[in-house]
């Protein structure tokens, strides 16, 4: 119902005319929706949702009476009023990290060296693997020789278990070859989406202009270490 919010209208008026020390005497006037323009002695019903202002009988301007907004209305803007105040601060956040890209990286010389570093322990870290993994092969050889004894018997406890902890030990060391792989696709799939932000950068656009940087992906789950069968 639009009466309740008429009859604050009014009441607001009433209290406006009140402090001004002319009570009654204000000259009402506001243009509807549908263009009319609409004049009275008192808060116009049709105009309730738009604003009005107060005039003097000389024809000056006392004062302006803003809209009333229903309880419903009167959530719309204030969820409005959330967005837009949170529009703002991702616009701030977004300034400020194009800046911090821009002072961490100020050429593509400074980017590539940090791509590099980055790799870098990746790269590493594959390389010890691999070696762990000739090495845990190495081992593996006088195991095998000695299994050639028992074909089609059953392995003594001790060879079987050490057997068993070979395999493991160079599937555990495939996995961390597999996430390492995983994790030099993420580190160039991170440092190309800044690359390309940062040469529209570098070329004159604004901090805050741009698109977001595309979410990068996470690294993949290490796989399921398979039954060892080497040693059946």
């Amino acid at each position: 119902m639009r009466l309740l919010p008429f009859v604050a209208a009014l009441l607001i008026a009433t209290a406006a005319q009140a402090q001004d020390g002319v009570p009654g005497r204000g000259i009402y006037t506001c243009t509807t929706a549908d263009g009319r323009k609409l004049t009275s002695d008192r808060p116009i019903p049709e105009c309730t949702s738009r604003e009005q202002r107060v005039l003097n009988p000389d024809g000056s301007q006392r004062a302006t009476l803003p809209p009333f907004l229903s309880p419903e209305e009167r959530a719309a803007k204030e969820a409005a009023d959330r967005r837009a105040a949170a529009e703002r601060v991702a616009q701030l956040d977004a300034i400020r990290r194009d800046r911090t890209l821009i002072q961490r990286y100020p050429n593509e010389a400074a980017h590539q060296r940090a791509r590099n570093v980055a790799l870098d322990d990746a790269n590493k870290a594959t390389r010890i693997s691999e070696r762990r993994i000739k090495d845990l092969n190495q081992e593996r050889k006088p195991l095998l020789d000695e299994a050639e004894f028992y074909k089609g018997k059953p392995l003594p406890p001790k060879l079987k278990q050490a057997l068993d902890a070979n395999d493991a030990s160079i599937e555990a060391q495939q996995v961390l070859i597999e996430n390492q792989k995983a994790e030099i696709v993420r580190i160039n799939t991170r440092f190309d989406a800044e690359l390309a932000r940062l040469r529209k950068l570098w070329a004159g656009a604004a901090p805050g202009t741009l698109p977001p940087l595309n979410e990068l992906p996470r690294s993949a789950p290490p796989p399921t270490p398979k039954p060892s069968t080497a040693s059946k």
